[in-house]
């Protein structure tokens, strides 16, 4: 029988699918990477299971502990069914900008959610960066997962989703473009990428009202760069870790208004019901097909589903109210 023991074990080798219309406009093959396909419905299975197996194993993680972590939503996910089949508790620590249905998902799993305000500064302790902290240094046998700087979330990457795309276009991906958030996702795919073909070009998603387009193009942290946006999962307001600049060609930004009518679209025209950040992601593409030529495979990988944005980007009465409609 084929059979997997657990759920944990159907995480990966996610479908990579041809967008037919939604990009149009661009004159290269597009081929998206999606990762809702996993158990947990976002690429962040992957680092959260990478991520506790690794403090299991040198004994950060100890055995019925209590895994702490600052998450939107789909790291929480991840956690949560490594939590579920391994016996630990879970506290998700998030901000008050986040889906309803995010919480809800990671109430049902089990886990307990804190949350915080979105507008205060990272050392702010009403974070939720110093929530995190907090929580994890008041509780016995806890463990602070820090996502941000946590090199096992780009180990994840590097060991299994640059190696599947690579696979899957049989070495023929020429642009591997993908949101930005923790940076994981791109450092290691752009990583292992480049190290296959060093001309292949890896180009980050990024938001308005974040730091890492000005920061990878001029090596400035500008504070003033920071303000509040709408959209989910990518963009910072600090520089974490795990954003490995130097395998990264490019930043391109992307409007929260565009982020949501690419959603919706991805939805409508494609068949593919994907969320918040895979919007700004396929509008990232259609922005910079002037790099483009006929011959290119360009990669773009989708993030999560579109059932944790049910009540927002999906949302026409939410739309309106944002003036997206």
């Amino acid at each position: 029988m084929k059979v997997a023991n657990n759920i944990l074990e159907t995480i990966g080798n996610t479908p990579l699918v041809r967008l037919n219309n939604i990009a149009k406009e661009v004159s290269a093959t597009v081929l998206a990477k999606v990762e809702f396909f996993n158990p947990g419905n976002s690429v962040k299975d992957r680092m959260a299971l990478k991520m506790v197996e690794d403090a299991e194993s040198d004994g950060r993680l100890k055995p019925g502990g209590t895994i702490v972590e600052g998450t939107s939503g789909n790291t929480g996910m991840g956690l949560a069914l490594a939590a579920i089949v391994k016996g630990y508790k879970l506290i998700c620590v998030s901000t008050d900008k986040q889906s309803k249905e995010k919480f809800d998902i990671l109430r049902a799993v089990g886990a307990k959610v804190v949350v915080c305000p979105t507008d205060v500064t990272p050392d702010d302790p009403r974070s939720y960066y110093s929530t995190s902290k907090k929580i994890a240094s008041e509780i016995p046998d806890s463990w602070y997962v820090n996502q941000y700087d946590n090199p096992s979330n780009t180990v994840a990457h590097y060991e299994q989703t640059g190696p599947e795309i690579w696979k899957q276009t049989e070495g023929k991906v020429t642009h591997f473009v993908v949101g930005v958030g923790t940076g994981g996702t791109i450092s290691g795919v752009g990583k292992f990428l480049k190290e296959k073909n060093p001309d292949i070009k890896v180009w980050g998603i990024d938001t308005y009202g974040s730091v890492f387009k000005k920061y990878h193009e001029t090596g400035i942290f500008d504070e003033n760069e920071i303000y509040p946006y709408i959209t989910e999962g990518i963009g910072e307001d600090i520089l974490p870790k795990n954003v490995n600049f130097d395998v990264i060609d490019s930043f391109e930004k992307v409007t929260d208004k565009d982020a949501a009518i690419y959603t919706r679209k991805l939805a409508r025209e494609e068949g593919i019901f994907a969320g918040n950040s895979c919007g700004a992601a396929v509008r990232g593409v259609i922005q910079l097909k002037k790099h483009f030529t006929k011959e290119d495979v360009v990669v773009v990988l989708l993030h999560d589903s579109g059932s944790r944005y049910v009540g927002k980007m999906y949302n026409d009465e939410w739309m309106k109210k944002n003036n997206f409609l």
